[in-house]
Order: C-alpha cells, then structure tokens, then sequence
C-alpha cells in the first residue's frame, strides 16, 4: 500500500477496487480484512487475543468488508453475486471471496451478518477510562453497493418485501471531480430509470470488547458501540466510548456509502470502504470532566455533541438520550438539570438513528457553538 488519497479517473467517475494490501492508505500501519482478523456475526469480547496492538494515539488503516453478497440468501458467493449484477472478477474483493468460502466462520441460525475487522488493543486503556476513536478518511474500496430487506426485518416486517425472497437492490458509485462521490440507484426491477443522491461514506459498526466471556451478537448496539448506525460518523468525527476491558479491544465494520436516519430496509447502502481511525485513550478523571458519567455511546463532529439512547422500545431509547444529554450538560457546561431540559427542548434536535437493530437508536444533536 501506499501513503495518500485515493484519485480515480474523475473524467470517467470511475472508482478504483482496493484489493487488500493494494492501493493508498492513509496510515503506515494498516490491517487487512483476511479471514484471520475479522470476525462474522460476532463482536470482540474480554477473552479475545487481539489481532494488532497500537500506542496510544495512534493512527490505523483498516480495511472493512460488507457482508452483502457474502450472506447465504445472496448465494454465499461473491463472485457469482456481484456477476449477476455485471461486476468484472476483478472487482470483486479478494478477502470477501476469501471470507465466503470458510463454512467455520459464521453460524447463519445464531451469528449476525456483519463482518468486524479487529479488535485492536490501545496501550495503556484501562476500564473506566474513555476511548475515542476518529475517523480520519473513508476509501470506498469498490465501485458499488447493495442495500437489502429482508423477510421479518427492517421497519414493515410482514409488509415488505412483497414477494418471497430477499430484494437486493444494486447501487452503483461514482466519483466526481471535486473528489465527492455520488450513488445511483434503480427506481423499480426494470431499472429503467434512477435516482442519484450524494454519498458519505462511515462505519455503522465501532466498538470496544464486552467485558463478557462470549461474544455478543453482532446486530443490537449497546454500551460498548458495536451497530449504532449513527450517519454523522462521517471523515472527522469521533466516537467516545466507555473502556470496558484492558486494551479496549477496538474493532470496526459495517462499512456504509450512505444511509437515511432510521435505516428502514433493513439495511443502508452497504459498500466496503478503507478506513483510517486515530485511537486516544482519555484518562477516567479527564473523561468525567469531559464527559460526566458516560456509560455508553457519544459522537462528537466538529458542530455537535451527540448523546445517545438504546433500548428495544423506541420510547425508552428517547429517554435514556434525553438522560444522557442532560448528564452531558450539566457535567461538561454547569448546567442544572430543570435548565439543561428546557435548552434540549428549546434547541436540540432528537433524530432516529436506526429502528431495524432490535436495539433502537436515539441521538441527539447539542450544537456546540450554543453551549461552549
């Protein structure tokens, strides 16, 4: 691989396929996808053995595999799956290939469908300290993406899909001169016409291990990160967690070309990408000054601080956001409780992160520029 940006032949729109190990990466130090570095289904937990350990503060490309075109209702077989829909061999990733042909890596009856690149263990993360992950570039390594529903999923189970297999529904990405990118995405089955929108690139899954002797089922989210689906983790944000067991054990995965508040079909835009993260531990008696009592979930971009809720009742996800913020206010900006209510409700903005994880998110937006 090589240091810097990813260029593409913006005369053609055209986006280059990074195989493993192949093409630009913003870090020297880089983590392929291969079967010995990922999990599928499953999310890091106290009893694993990291697969790459790093210094506080520092910086890592990792390479993320969607699980579209891998999972069993798409035929288990990249190749074939992503020929059907036109891809050339070649553009189809090698570590996906790779991941689909081993029967001992998923339990399709038990197991989630996300493939998890990690976990990474952080000198020096201790439990009650915060972790803080920053997403510093996102590289679509290919050219295209899949959104899926699923029978019994997404937001109108029972309702859709109308036939009775799973829609996959195939999107192409393209990058434009400026170095943005855009997706098209067919209107009906006959594909006569499209509608095109803007991509942004995140990872819908980043997380620290459980501190649990089992791995935890890679599709509710929950205290330590895992699937939150939050869209605003886009290049420059961060993610604040709570270390849950020595080292934080990191991991990343779920890689998105876009998705809409709420994620409905089930999934979003799933697309692989080449991330770069910065890893900083933020010592406990600095990250309660920071950060109050955090015991779950906080985004932060560069005009917003994003509490989180998560519960299975949509309700309740609303409530433990709102509990969170107003923790998050009166801890970090002197607020009290009765003043930090009526700011949320005069100027925060509760939006649905996703409803189709069996866990629900919540998030809100506390505009910085307000309360600093």
């Amino acid at each position: 691989m090589s240091a810097g940006t990813l260029t593409a032949d913006a005369r053609a729109g055209v986006v280059p396929t990074l195989q493993p190990g192949e093409g630009p990466g913003r870090s020297a130090a880089y983590l392929s996808a291969e079967p010995a570095h990922v999990l599928w289904g499953r999310l890091p937990c106290a009893s694993d053995a990291p697969v790459l350990t790093v210094d506080d503060g520092a910086t890592v490309t990792i390479d993320t595999l969607s699980h579209e075109g891998l999972l069993e209702d798409q035929g288990r077989d990249p190749l074939a799956f992503f020929a059907g829909h036109g891809v050339a061999p070649e553009d189809v990733l090698a570590d996906g290939v790779a991941l689909a042909a081993l029967d001992r890596e998923r339990d399709a009856d038990d197991d989630g469908p996300h493939v998890v690149t990690g976990p990474i263990a952080v000198r020096g993360a201790m439990p009650g300290d915060v972790l803080t992950m920053t997403v510093l570039e996102t590289l679509p390594r290919v050219g295209y993406g899949v959104v899926s529903n699923r029978h019994g999923r997404g937001a109108l189970p029972g309702e859709l899909p109308e036939g009775p297999g799973t829609v996959s529904v195939f999107t192409r990405l393209t990058q434009d001169p400026a170095g943005g990118y855009s997706l098209s995405m067919p209107r009906d089955a006959a594909g006569s016409r499209t509608v095109a929108f803007r991509a942004a690139p995140f990872l819908g899954i980043m997380g620290v291990a459980t501190a649990t002797g089992e791995r935890a089922h890679s599709v509710p989210p929950g205290p330590h990160g895992g699937n939150i689906d939050i869209r605003l983790l886009t290049v420059g944000a961060a993610l604040h967690l709570p270390v849950q067991v020595p080292g934080a054990l990191a991991y990343v995965g779920d890689p998105h070309f876009a998705q809409g508040d709420g994620e409905v079909a089930l999934t979003a835009v799933e697309g692989s990408l080449r991330a770069t993260v910065r890893f900083d531990v933020v010592p406990a008696a600095v990250a309660a000054e920071r950060f109050g009592d955090l015991t779950g979930p906080l985004v932060e971009t560069a005009e917003h601080l994003v509490p989180t809720g998560l519960d299975e009742d949509l309700d309740e996800a609303v409530r433990e956001c709102v509990r969170h913020a107003i923790a998050l206010l009166t801890a970090r900006y002197g607020f009290d409780r009765a003043h930090a209510l009526a700011y949320l409700s005069a100027a925060t903005d509760f939006d649905i992160s996703q409803v189709v994880d069996r866990v629900k998110g919540v998030h809100a937006r506390i505009s910085k520029a307000d309360v600093a």
